[in-house]
């Protein structure tokens, strides 16, 4: 039986390197040699034991790579070919995909999965953080890689990337809208990268660490403020003449953070929550203006399937956006657990990881 390494989760607290075999192909599926992967902050809730799920199962939702194996009903693909898939790798023939809602993909309660949508790469099934990944459902999921466009430029497009525009576009920003953005990770990086893009004249971009401060303007943040230097709720209302911002976008899934995005909202203003939050939240009274203030709190999980992926890419090959300030470190698979190490505790200004076989 051939064999793989693979990243997989041990126990609340560990993720650890192990063999197991190479999946094999059904007719609807792909097997993708891994040639870069990355770790996300979702993975990091699974290592802390926060996001239960199968010991044993490989981690990870990011892969870029090369088609190994086509399954008999694939069509429209070779093998060899560079390709991504989403983190979400909707079927499109669930109820959810049909109703135009593709992310939730119908995989609730009533089929007894874990209500996260159609998130399925290291949730419900063997992830891409190994040699290879199983990619189900492949003619709706794969996505040729442009002539041209590295694996590192490519890298945030399944997920990071994917979600950050999410979070704007939900957001119903408009030509001329002031936005707030509240942490700079690399998922709120991209919110507002994807902001600047869908028209706001005015993007205030939140954040603790001076350096993806720096970054935020990159992508297009006009105002850069570091909570820990000034009241952040009472500058925005400042620089908006009391009027607060059109919308407001939270990226990191903290109470303080959900709480800063809705006080800085107008009337009638939209609150679109991207963060994954670990605890109940709580919606402040007068914040929410006792449920009087017209408010819309809306949330995201990111987008799949390959006509995503590939407006994504679009945006990347036209040089719209470059997002290759935001892979900071690089490891090979064999070292997956310093890795993980560095990117949970967020040493040494770390944004993103490469990891490549």
């Amino acid at each position: 039986m051939a064999v793989m390494q693979a990243a997989v989760f041990v126990e609340p607290g560990k993720i650890a390197l192990r063999e197991k075999p190479i999946p094999a192909v059904g007719p609807t599926d792909a097997l993708i040699r891994i040639t870069t992967t990355t770790i996300c902050g979702t993975d990091v809730h699974i290592l802390k034991g926060e996001y239960p799920v199968q010991p044993g199962l490989t981690i990870g939702h990011e892969p870029v790579g090369i088609i190994e194996k086509l399954g008999s009903g694939v069509q429209g693909y070779r093998e060899g070919q560079r390709v991504i898939a989403g983190a979400i790798c909707p079927s499109f023939y669930s109820y959810a995909c049909q109703d135009g809602c593709s992310s939730q993909d119908g995989q609730g309660h009533a089929h007894g999965y874990k209500p996260m949508g159609g998130w399925r790469f290291g949730n419900t099934i063997d992830g891409t953080q190994a040699e290879y990944v199983l990619v189900p459902d492949a003619q709706a999921n794969l996505a040729p890689i442009p002539d041209g466009l590295s694996d590192e430029q490519v890298l945030m497009c399944p997920d990071i990337m994917s979600t950050g525009f999410s979070g704007a576009e939900h957001a119903n920003i408009k030509i001329g809208d002031i936005v707030a953005v509240f942490a700079q990770g690399p998922i709120g990086l991209c919110a507002t990268a994807g902001a600047r893009l869908r028209g706001a004249s005015m993007i205030i971009a939140v954040d603790g660490i001076g350096d993806r401060l720096t970054i935020a303007r990159q992508m297009g943040a006009d105002v850069t403020l570091n909570y820990r230097e000034v009241d952040v709720v009472q500058e925005i209302l400042r620089l908006t003449g009391g009027r607060g911002v059109d919308a407001s976008i939270e990226a990191l899934g903290t109470q303080s953070t959900f709480e800063s995005a809705l006080r800085v909202l107008k009337p009638g203003g939209t609150l679109s929550s991207l963060g994954v939050y670990s605890s109940d939240l709580r919606i402040p009274l007068d914040a929410f203006s006792a449920g009087l203030g017209d408010h819309r709190i809306v949330t995201s999980l990111c987008p799949g399937g390959k006509e995503r992926m590939r407006r994504l890419m679009n945006v990347i090959e036209t040089e719209r956006i470059d997002l290759s300030p935001m892979v900071t470190h690089r490891f090979r698979l064999a070292e997956i657990e310093t890795a993980y190490d560095l990117f949970s505790h967020q040493r040494d200004g770390v944004l993103k990881v490469a990891i490549t076989p």
